[in-house]
């Protein structure tokens, strides 16, 4: 199978916000302190391996915050 080329090259996910959170991530972006720091030097694999990773912590997040659904109110019985 071939390779699709890579015609640009692959913008940083900084998002401006530049807060980290209890776990060392970016709050804006979910990198970590090294992947922030050595983004510029990471090859166009090493950065979508981050891209990966940093959607991986969002869902992750996302997840734990979601409220649980309203339980159904239980109907009277007829009987």
């Amino acid at each position: 199978m071939s390779q699709q080329l890579e015609f640009f090259d692959i913008p940083s996910p900084c998002r401006g916000i530049c807060q980290t959170d209890d776990r060392g991530f970016c709050r804006g972006c979910m990198r970590s302190r090294d992947e922030r720091f050595n983004w510029i030097k990471m090859s166009d694999p090493q950065k979508r391996d981050v891209l990966r990773l940093c959607r991986q912590r969002l869902l992750r997040i996302q997840r734990a915050n979601k409220q649980p659904d309203e339980p159904l109110p239980e109907q009277p019985s007829l009987f």
